[in-house]
């Protein structure tokens, strides 16, 4: 007999003198037992309800035993620490502690404390040195999706599906999210995140400029490259530009617009398959053949975004995170809409972001109070308003439902076209080791952008060397 219950799992077997609590062993002064002349089975309420905290007393008055539910783990004060990245141009810091405030009117015992500190990266970082050094790591995290493996080989995380089992409508719930954006969240059978702050890579392209050349948004590889051709102005504005320093994420749609992802599995990547080689060389034919993107690896992650606002770019890969940053900054009407595929009429992107995840090593209670505002924060309201305010795509499709979405994309119809890109997204890169096989990747990369190796034998020394990785090699 299983009972779950807000985090909690008891099991108990009956005439047996010992139960399970969470997954450890605990003796019990009377055991469960089936009633013969009834067939009913009858558990030990006292033990039961004190486990979950509940007040049990006898009223020899009444010859009734009562039970007060009292769940102290809810009602006394607890604070959790919430790291949090900053990975985007939104400001992401205000609207979550916008939250936070209106979820402690609501819960006010449970004390939301954020950290906001950096990037991905460096949320990560953090929580591993914290454990590996003996420390107390925070209850909950936005970390990314594609990091799942990492963090549950590394006994980082918790599984979620103790808490999903006890919501009446646990199926609706996880069903309303985009399922591109759940596909990251699930590792040997089990639940590991929920998501959060997702995007995908647009093409953000000037539509006024179009417009006053006489053309079309592209809708291929040809006609992305000889629009970025005619609309570039040598030294005054680029035709398209791609940022490169993190490369593998916009690199991505690229790949899969030519027909193949960069792997197929956690254990098999594909950085040398033909299709991905042409992706690289069409990276490079931008610059060297049409001459309408800066040569070599781009730094510009960060400042691409204000290039294309302020004219400097007539087209930029990007992140939709950025949608609400790019019309505050832009005078010009922003085009939003899914990378051309190679073939005329293909398109292609792949999803990112992070997810919400619960840290093992921090106190139960804490990590019962995350899942609390977990659920608080992913509810429709909120979902909508974080795309609203920042440009993330809405995770759960309810979202879209709400009133204030529906006067969003009333004005805002991009945002509509983003939601709409998923449905060509393919997954976005993870592995095993993803962290090294990611690097290795990167350099070649960025190797093959800078000239200093063709793409092939860029992508074979890459292929080469993450299998070892993924192999255990190295």
């Amino acid at each position: 007999m299983t009972i779950e219950l807000l985090g909690k799992k008891i099991v108990l077997k009956v005439d047996s003198s010992s139960a399970s609590v969470n997954d450890k062993t605990v003796s019990l002064d009377s055991p469960a037992t089936i009633i013969k002349s009834t067939g009913r089975t009858v558990v030990p309420v006292r033990f039961v309800s004190e486990t979950f905290n509940s007040h049990v007393s006898w009223d020899d008055q009444t010859k009734a035993a009562i039970i007060e539910f009292s769940p102290d783990w809810l009602t006394k004060n607890v604070t959790v620490e919430l790291y949090y990245p900053v990975a985007s141009g939104a400001p992401i810091a205000k609207i979550i502690k916008g939250y936070i405030n209106d979820f402690n009117k609501e819960y006010p015992y449970i004390t939301i404390k954020p950290v906001f500190s950096g990037g991905y990266t460096d949320v990560k970082t953090a929580i591993q040195t914290t454990i590996s050094g003996g420390g107390k790591p925070p209850a909950l995290a936005v970390m990314l999706s594609t990091d799942l493996y990492d963090l549950v080989n590394g006994d980082i995380v918790i599984p979620l599906d103790s808490y999903f089992n006890t919501m009446p409508t646990g199926k609706n719930y996880l069903a309303d999210f985009f399922p591109a954006f759940l596909a990251n969240s699930y590792y040997n059978g089990k639940l590991w995140s929920i998501p959060f702050q997702r995007s995908v890579v647009v093409l953000y392209y000037n539509a006024d400029l179009l417009q006053q050349a006489g053309l079309n948004p592209p809708d291929s590889w040809e006609s992305l490259a000889t629009t970025a051709q005619k609309l570039t102005i040598p030294g005054k504005r680029w035709g398209i530009k791609i940022s490169s320093d993190w490369p593998y994420w916009l690199f991505q749609p690229l790949a899969i617009g030519n027909g193949q992802n960069i792997f197929n599995s956690p254990t098999d990547m594909q950085f040398n398959n033909p299709k991905v080689i042409e992706a690289v060389q069409y990276y490079i034919d931008l610059s060297h053949k049409y001459h309408a993107m800066p040569e070599g690896v781009q730094a510009s992650w960060n400042t691409d975004p204000g290039d294309f606002a302020k004219g400097a770019a007539a087209m930029i890969f990007h992140s939709s995170a950025n949608l609400t940053t790019i019309l505050s900054q832009a005078n010009f009407k922003v085009g939003v809409m899914p990378i051309p595929g190679s073939t005329k009429g293909t398109y292609a992107t792949v999803p990112g972001g992070g997810n919400l995840y619960i840290i093992k090593g921090a106190p139960v209670e804490e990590q019962d109070a995350a899942w609390v505002f977990i659920k608080f924060v992913t509810q429709p309201k909120y979902a909508a308003d974080f795309s609203i305010k920042t440009g993330y795509i809405a995770s759960r499709k309810s979202a879209y439902e709400t009133d204030a979405m529906k006067a969003y994309v009333a004005k805002v119809p991009q945002a509509l076209a983003i939601r709409d890109s998923l449905k060509y997204a393919g997954a976005e890169f993870y592995s095993v080791n993803l962290g090294q096989v990611r690097n290795i990747f990167h350099k070649y990369l960025q190797a093959a952008f800078n000239g200093q190796m063709t793409p092939k034998e860029a992508m074979d020394k890459a292929e080469a060397e993450a299998q070892k990785v993924i192999e255990g090699g190295d």
